[in-house]
């Protein structure tokens, strides 16, 4: 069973949905770890903190205590008492966090019993330090305190040491603690950071992969197709695209299949009839021109038999009316011709140097005394069909020289100027001009602007001029107004047009075929 590009696009795709999908639960799951360290920390920092607060209170609570008993100052006891309403509930807050470290609750929980303690001796010595100063307002120091031997043997003060032992030991404990959840913590995010790069880059190489491996597909199945159209352009349309992948694009393949093959017979169908029309066109040119030299003959002869001296003048000038359209129709039948032919003969490129060409066809029109013909001081030389080029110029400027209302003393001015691919040729008389409503009718087969009868025309060399400039890739177009004469300007590519010509004669390529690699 073949695999449609369709199921490997949709491949590829679900491919990459999965790499994304991982990526998002890896993802996921690190977060999780690292705020879930993050959370440790931050719940370590507030047990070291509530061991902290709890262990100043008790030291403002000592340091009001021993103050009052020295100077006997009520005032002294306001640290005292605000500590004592600070310690309220402090211990149960702080053995609250420390659920997970029974450790730590000993150690909080023997200090409180300790602070318990030392808060009875306070309140007794605090008492009878009051009692003392209300029978004597002179009392000072412990004189007259009935336990004043406790504070003496510094039993107070041993207790309260050993409050500041286990809290110092309590706060060192979680400090050490805090730093191997730090630890954790920065592993975490290290961690994810090199799982994240890796994910990343293993879902971009995929990505790539497939995505090199799909272009590839369509590069090596396009190539085909291109490598097809450029043999149709070279006239090869036997060549047929080989293609076993059974997928969307073989269906795309065997339609261009089918049109090289549809293109190919109706290329050989077209040339045969081109051949077909070449043969009845020499053939009716043969009979038409036939019985037009037969009417010319019979004509010459009556005028030879009759003598012309013997011939009244009104038939003499139909006998030459006669000629006359004898010979127009030879003409025409001739331009006919030639128009048919253009494109269609084969014809070799050569170098031609314009200058040279444009000398020898004014020497060939052999314009009178007084027509001038001016060339420009550049004129290029090119390889193009010579033939085609000089069928052009000779047109236009024999056409300059037989409309000219002034023969005797016009003039053609050929101009010559670089237009980036081609070079714009133009031939520009003073004669009569054409009215610009005439511009695009001149160039119609049979169109003339003057009475046959007054100027022999066949109708013709225009319109095989603008035949042979647009086969090339060119174009052509006349500036003209009425009584300002006539500019025909044309195009003319500075290297041949890659063409290819219908109905020559060529010959069929051998059938080819242009494999789809797998």
């Amino acid at each position: 069973m073949k695999i449609t590009l369709t199921t490997k696009l949709f491949a590829g795709f679900v491919l990459l949905l999965a790499l994304f999908t991982v990526v998002v639960l890896f993802y996921y799951q690190l977060a999780g770890q690292v705020l879930t360290n993050s959370r440790k920390v931050e719940a370590s920092q507030r047990v070291s903190n509530g061991a902290l607060t709890l262990l100043r209170h008790i030291v403002d609570m000592e340091t009001g205590f021993r103050g009052y008993l020295l100077v006997g100052n009520e005032q002294v006891l306001a640290p005292y008492y605000d500590g004592e309403r600070n310690m309220i509930g402090q211990f149960a807050q702080l053995r609250g966090l420390m659920n997970n470290s029974p450790e730590q609750v000993q150690r909080l929980e023997q200090a409180q019993r300790l602070f318990q303690q030392w808060s009875s001796y306070s309140h007794l010595m605090v008492s009878e330090k009051r009692e003392a100063r209300r029978r004597n307002p002179q009392q000072s120091g412990l004189d007259g305190l009935a336990h004043r031997r406790l504070t003496e043997g510094l039993t107070g003060k041993q207790v309260m040491d050993n409050i500041r032992v286990q809290l110092t030991a309590f706060e060192s404990s979680e400090s050490q603690v805090r730093k191997q959840l730090r630890q954790r913590l920065d592993d975490s995010i290290q961690r994810a950071k090199w799982l994240s790069v890796v994910l990343a880059v293993a879902a971009l190489v995929l990505g790539l992969l497939w995505a090199v491996y799909i272009v590839r597909i369509f590069s090596t199945r396009l190539k085909s197709m291109l490598e097809l159209a450029r043999r149709m352009a070279d006239g090869d349309y036997t060549t047929q695209i080989v293609d076993t992948r059974q997928d969307e694009v073989s269906e795309l393949t065997a339609a261009l299949n089918v049109m090289a093959r549809t293109v190919g017979a109706n290329i050989n169908q077209l040339e045969s009839r081109n051949q077909e029309l070449d043969q009845f066109a020499y053939v009716v040119s043969h009979d038409l021109k036939a019985p037009l030299r037969g009417i010319e003959s019979a004509s010459r002869w009556i005028e030879e038999d009759m003598g012309k001296d013997q011939l009244p003048p009104h038939i003499r000038e139909f006998l030459g009316l006669m000629r006359q359209r004898v010979h127009r129709m030879e003409k025409l039948i001739s331009g006919i011709l030639d128009l048919a032919r253009v494109g269609r003969m084969a014809q070799s490129d050569e170098t031609v140097f314009v200058r040279t060409l444009l000398r020898e066809i004014i020497d060939t029109l052999n314009p009178t005394k007084g027509f001038h013909v001016e060339l420009p001081f550049f004129l290029p030389t090119l390889t193009t069909n010579a033939v085609q080029l000089q069928q052009v110029f000779t047109n236009l400027v024999s056409n300059a020289l037989k409309y000219h209302d002034h023969p005797a003393t016009g003039t053609v001015h050929i101009g010559c100027d670089d237009a980036g691919e081609f070079y714009q040729f133009s031939v520009a008389d003073d004669g009569p001009g054409i009215d610009p409503e005439y511009h695009d009718r001149i160039f119609i087969i049979f169109q003339t602007l003057t009475e046959r009868d007054t100027l022999e025309s066949t109708g013709v060399g225009l319109a095989i001029v603008k035949k042979i400039v647009e086969r090339q890739g060119g174009r052509i177009w006349v500036k003209s107004a009425e009584g300002q004469g006539a500019k025909f300007v044309f195009t003319w590519p500075k290297q041949p047009p890659k063409t290819k010509l219908v109905g020559t004669g060529m010959a069929a390529k051998s059938a080819s075929a242009v494999q789809i690699p797998n």
